[in-house]
């Protein structure tokens, strides 16, 4: 049974993880056989959005407990996270990839990532672990990861900036995967192409698929 972590950034598309990405992540896993430990940074989120209306708050709160929410119950630190325990680390999308894992919502291409993300990438790497990233997730393989292939889906900005940063970016439609077997990497595009949750969760359960094989 392989040991998955899976990163969460908060809770909400707009502001944390993506929660439909999230969820049919860990339930494929489950039903992959996997042993699942949800991790988030311990910092504050960029900032709070009104779902409703898709408007910033006054509101602040944490990543850590916000991720709660969709693991259940508490989730580990990422600084406490010991990659050398999994074999295998898993980023879902939505815009708190893009906010509190990394900055590119708000530096793009000249984006710097979190300190812990980054360590635990690096580790991974290091120790021949594979990694997955999904929707918008991918832009942080694309930073620390010379010459990776990627994909975002087909926009062609965000697909600039991930040439722009050294990787190689490969179309793909939603119900599909690209695999960089060489860095042990995988992507789909998710919600950055949608339309809606049933094509979403065709290429994230085949990502899943493949991924729990290649850490079994």
């Amino acid at each position: 049974m392989p040991k998955i972590a899976v990163i969460l950034s908060g809770c909400g598309v707009y502001d944390g993880a993506e929660i439909h990405e999230s969820v049919i992540t860990l339930l494929a896993l489950e039903r992959g056989g996997a042993d699942v430990v949800c991790a988030a940074p311990n910092r504050p989120q960029l900032h709070v959005i009104d779902h409703a209306v898709g408007e910033p708050t006054e509101e602040t709160r944490n990543v850590a407990v916000e991720s709660s929410r969709i693991a259940r119950g508490p989730v580990t630190e990422l600084s406490d996270l010991d990659v050398s325990e999994f074999d295998g680390i898993i980023f879902p999308g939505g815009f708190g990839a893009a906010k509190n894992l990394c900055d590119y919502a708000v530096n793009g291409p000249e984006m710097t990532v979190q300190p812990d993300v980054a360590r635990i990438v690096e580790e991974a790497r290091a120790q021949g672990k594979p990694l997955a990233f999904l929707c918008i997730a991918p832009v942080i393989a694309a930073k620390l990861i010379p010459g990776v292939r990627v994909t975002i889906g087909n926009d062609p900005t965000t697909a600039g900036h991930v040439g722009q940063m050294g990787a190689e970016h490969v179309e793909c439609a939603v119900d599909g995967f690209v695999e960089d077997g060489e860095r042990q990497v995988l992507t789909t595009p998710a919600y950055m192409l949608g339309p809606s949750v049933k094509y979403v969760a065709a290429g994230i359960e085949k990502l899943v698929e493949r991924f729990v094989a290649i850490c079994s």
